[in-house]
């Protein structure tokens, strides 16, 4: 099992002060994440299965870690990643119309953006403790198992709104993702720039030029899917 461990190093990074020990699960997990998003962007269902791992053992480290409500948000992309697979596959005419590449309405695209500034706004005032809570919970969960765990000590949040807005627009872009809204590579693009910017301040560098990598591809996926929203609206207008 020493695969799983953030200890077994496959390469040291000369970035930042110190280095950047990149371990086999990290870099195995971020491989599947550029793979799942690559795909993703070409409509390639099969960039779920690489969601699937991705998330898989981001959890696992985020488990090793101790920070449990990053592994909980795994646990809601694992879902996702599901949903989507089984929405992508069904192949009945009804379900390819619902399911082609477009734009949402105004009405849609407005009420996501209410969603997002609510609850963008509600978690950069209350992150510090709903975190505390949904820690308190994932390791309740995993004592359930079985499993030896203690309550962490917990540290304020460094950045509340630019974590706050990490964590929001991840998972309406996820949402929006499985039912193939092209609005999802925009907040991708937008999630991908903050990230590179975040990472770097906290001097985690290799994490900052994975994300940077994860941005250009977001901007492929919005370029393409753009171009099949257009070609498939103008095959409805014919």
């Amino acid at each position: 099992m020493d695969f799983f461990s953030t200890h077994n190093i496959l390469v040291h990074i000369p970035l930042g002060v110190g280095g950047y020990d990149l371990s086999w699960i990290e870099a195995v997990g971020t491989v599947a994440g550029l793979l799942c998003i690559w795909l993703a962007s070409l409509e390639k269902i099969s960039n779920y299965a690489f969601g699937l791992i991705n998330v898989t053992l981001f959890a696992i480290i985020f488990f090793q870690i101790q920070l449990y409500a990053s592994l909980l948000l795994q646990v809601f992309f694992f879902v996702a990643n599901i949903y989507g697979w089984y929405a992508w596959s069904r192949q009945t005419t009804d379900n390819q119309n619902v399911l082609q590449i477009r734009w949402m309405t105004l009405p849609k695209a407005l009420g996501w953006l209410a969603v997002c500034v609510v609850a963008i706004g509600l978690m950069t005032r209350y992150i510090n403790p709903v975190f505390a809570w949904l820690t308190s919970v994932a390791v309740s969960l995993m004592q359930g198992v079985g499993l030896s765990v203690a309550m962490p000590e917990l540290q304020p949040d460094a950045f509340p709104f630019w974590d706050s807005c990490l964590m929001v627009l991840s998972i309406v872009a996820m949402i929006l993702m499985t039912r193939k809204y092209v609005e999802n590579w925009l907040l991708w693009v937008i999630i991908n720039v903050i990230s590179v910017m975040v990472f770097a301040r906290q001097g985690v560098y290799a994490m900052s030029l994975e994300y940077a990598l994860l941005t250009l591809i977001a901007l492929n996926g919005c370029w393409l899917w753009m171009k099949s929203a257009r070609e498939q609206g103008s095959r409805a207008l014919s």
